[in-house]
């Protein structure tokens, strides 16, 4: 989340603005997509289970639908702003156009802690939240997602409601639903699944084996934890994770001397991918700090929790082993630290392309959800990592074609797509 000194917002238009630059476009044009179009700022009262009523303050902010609906997910946390959400609205419009779906960008969010609040108190939080954007989202305008701390039985309260307000069925309005109630199947795994068929394509224009490399990952929420699944799934080792203790309200990194068993430790953690300090120190784990994760001796870096993780501050504890780092979390690398890595020559796997197969897999979901025809799961990932492989394949090809930087290359693609849409509407 924010801090006093890094403003996510900020980060998201200055890396725009470099782009626009190389892109020349015109000023119009550049003035329109460095900012959302629209904003939704609210308060949502919920009678809480002590019969206390607390209010708590919500956004949706739709950063540009010219390709298609604006798509985005809702975090629940904290330490929520509106600033970080203005980004992910923004990354948000350039992931969807990276991999080229037919979707804009939004996102939400709601300052809370789903920590210290019972099921009942998260129902109403999300009801509360659709009552105030029910008459600006919908199955073509705005379709929401699970994102940070939120999970499909929020998004069916949410759409229950929407359905209730609106008085129809409308499965096409929010994504990342349940299976069985609208969800797809491969949902719950293609973001981290897409974070390594990235990675796959990497190491394979680097020369390097998959089955020869290592590791180390910053996260064990579900995209880390499906990554890091589908990683050793194909040969890969993984050295260390750092994950976020809510109790101790820190972050601590896990090694183990032979490597990270991904099946060991997802037992012993909670749903929200904390793992139980005294069981790994059972199972034989050293608990470091948490920021240890960035100096391992380690072939590969995913970081795949939240923003601003890689900085001026850090950079310089990357292990001179590193050569590739792919970004599972969005905006996990700042500009001052990408002038670092790319001086280092270490291989970006960006984080609008490389974590888009959630956003990818949402699409799925809702072309299946308007047909009310649901393909089996082989079907669903086979359709995403050729997605994925593609894009990967035009960025690459760019950045090598006119020498940049891989994330201004996917920058390039993802823009120029929109700011064409924009020219073609008429709207600039």
């Amino acid at each position: 989340m924010q801090t006093d000194s890094y403003n996510p917002y900020q980060v998201a238009q200055s890396q725009f603005d470099k782009v626009a630059n190389i892109l020349e476009l015109d000023d119009g044009v550049k003035e329109l997509l460095r900012q959302p179009m629209r904003e939704y700022h609210f308060t949502i009262p919920v009678r809480m289970d002590d019969g206390k009523i607390k209010v708590f303050k919500g956004f949706r902010v739709q950063h540009n639908d010219a390709r298609g609906p604006a798509k985005g997910g809702i975090r629940f946390h904290p330490m929520e702003t509106v600033d970080t959400v203005r980004a992910l609205s923004l990354w948000m419009t350039w992931k969807c156009s990276v991999v080229d779906i037919p979707l804009g960008g939004a996102k939400g969010g709601i300052i809370c802690d789903p920590h210290h609040l019972s099921l009942r108190e998260q129902e109403q939080i999300c009801r509360g939240w659709i009552r105030q954007v029910a008459k600006n989202v919908g199955p073509v305008s705005d379709v929401p997602a699970p994102d940070v701390m939120t999970n499909g039985q929020h998004m069916l309260w949410m759409l229950d409601e929407f359905e209730t307000i609106h008085g129809g069925r409308y499965p096409g309005f929010i994504t990342g639903k349940p299976v069985g109630m609208g969800g797809s199947l491969g949902r719950t795994e293609a973001t981290g699944f897409g974070v390594i068929y990235i990675l796959r394509e990497a190491l394979k224009v680097l020369g390097l084996s998959i089955e020869k490399s290592s590791a180390s990952i910053q996260g064990f929420g579900n995209v880390a934890q499906h990554a890091a699944q589908l990683y050793t799934q194909m040969g890969g080792k993984i050295v260390a994770i750092s994950c976020w203790d809510h109790a101790d309200k820190a972050s601590y990194t896990y090694r183990k001397k032979d490597g990270v068993s991904v099946d060991e430790l997802r037992k012993i953690s909670d749903k929200f991918g904390g793992i139980d300090k005294k069981q790994a120190q059972e199972l034989g784990y050293e608990r470091l700090p948490g920021e240890v994760w960035l100096e391992q001796e380690a072939d590969i870096l995913i970081p795949a929790a939240m923003e601003n993780q890689i900085n001026a501050s850090n950079v310089n504890r990357i292990s001179k082993t590193v050569k590739v780092i792919a970004e599972g979390a969005n905006g996990p690398t700042t500009p001052e630290a990408d002038e670092e890595i790319k001086r280092r020559g270490i291989f970006v796997c960006p984080d609008f392309l490389t974590n888009a197969g959630g956003v990818t897999c949402s699409y799925f979901e809702q072309v299946q959800c308007n047909m009310n025809y649901f393909w089996e799961k082989d079907e669903v990932l086979t359709k995403l990592d050729a997605k994925m492989t593609s894009a990967f394949a035009a960025v690459n090809e760019l950045a090598t074609q006119r020498k940049l930087y891989m994330r201004d290359a996917a920058y390039v693609i993802a823009i120029s797509r929109v700011a064409e849409a924009v020219k073609q509407r008429g709207w600039a």
